[in-house]
């Protein structure tokens, strides 16, 4: 082989994009199941029942996209209400009608006739694109900022609007530096430091969360009180994740995790340590 020397331009220059199909055998499926569903005013658990006999994970795809529900929306929906004894084939085939039952609660079967008989016109296939797209970002954006607005409001409430910086990265000690997202009173001193993590989707982010946690725990100081809101069932997919979580409140390097539900304990806990800093 010939000795080269490349340069940029011409790399560049060759460069083109990487076009795929989206469509794979089990989307194939998915849709010639859809279509043979046929077209009825109305649906009962035995259509729903017919759905999945006949191939149940083919049949819960097609549950999830009459509900718009992504895969891992999905199992938290499904695990919020028949728990931790399975959500899949298995759990079906042993219980079919608390499993049937599990969907209908969430609405399937008026997702199906509204589907089914909805009469599209050219604009909800933009509609769609737009949704899966653009929209699946901003839903992730607006569970994480839902937290964030939960925690500066209840901060505000205690300290007031001029005590604090939001979304900021705080000086610690020995120089270091974190992100986080209240400070009190401000980022250059931090006497509290408060970091809020939702999503609405297990994968990597939510292990990413640990090491998030653990930047802020190196750069505080000791004295520094951290508090922790998370919230979201995903979490109960990552169970081994929220554990190391705890463990650090356990080994007393966060200070306390709170979630949604625990509002007023956040601000009774803030108007506490208020006083107890005299901030």
């Amino acid at each position: 082989m010939q000795v080269v020397q490349q340069n940029l331009d011409d790399l560049v220059a060759t460069l083109s994009p990487l076009d795929v199909d989206w469509m794979d055998d089990v989307a194939a499926s998915a849709i010639a199941r859809l279509k043979a569903i046929p077209a009825k005013s109305s649906y009962d658990a035995t259509d729903l029942e017919t759905l999945l006999n006949e191939d149940f994970e083919q049949g819960i795809l097609c549950v999830r996209l009459f509900l718009a529900l992504s895969k891992d929306s999905m199992t938290e929906r499904l695990r919020s209400i028949l728990g931790n004894d399975g959500i899949g084939a298995k759990r079906y085939a042993k219980e079919p009608d608390v499993f049937v039952r599990a969907l209908l609660s969430l609405g399937v079967l008026d997702a199906m006739a509204n589907t089914i008989n909805y009469k599209p016109v050219w604009s909800d296939i933009l509609a769609e694109r737009l949704r899966s797209g653009r929209g699946s970002a901003i839903q992730g954006q607006k569970r994480g900022r839902g937290l964030e607005d939960f925690a500066e409001k209840i901060v505000q409430q205690v300290f007031g609007a001029a005590a604090y910086e939001t979304r900021c990265s705080f000086s610690g000690v020995d120089g270091k530096i974190a992100k986080c997202d209240v400070a009190i009173p401000d980022r250059a001193t931090p006497r509290i430091v408060i970091e809020s993590k939702g999503y609405g989707a297990t994968g990597s982010k939510m292990t990413d969360i640990i090491g998030d946690l653990d930047a802020i725990i190196d750069a505080k100081r000791h004295d520094c009180p951290f508090l922790f809101i998370t919230d979201g069932l995903t979490w109960k997919a990552r169970l081994s994740d929220l554990k190391k979580i705890i463990h650090r409140q356990n080994q007393g390097k966060i200070t306390k995790i709170y979630t949604m539900e625990m509002g007023d304990q956040l601000l009774e806990d803030l108007t506490i340590l208020k006083q107890e800093l005299h901030i």
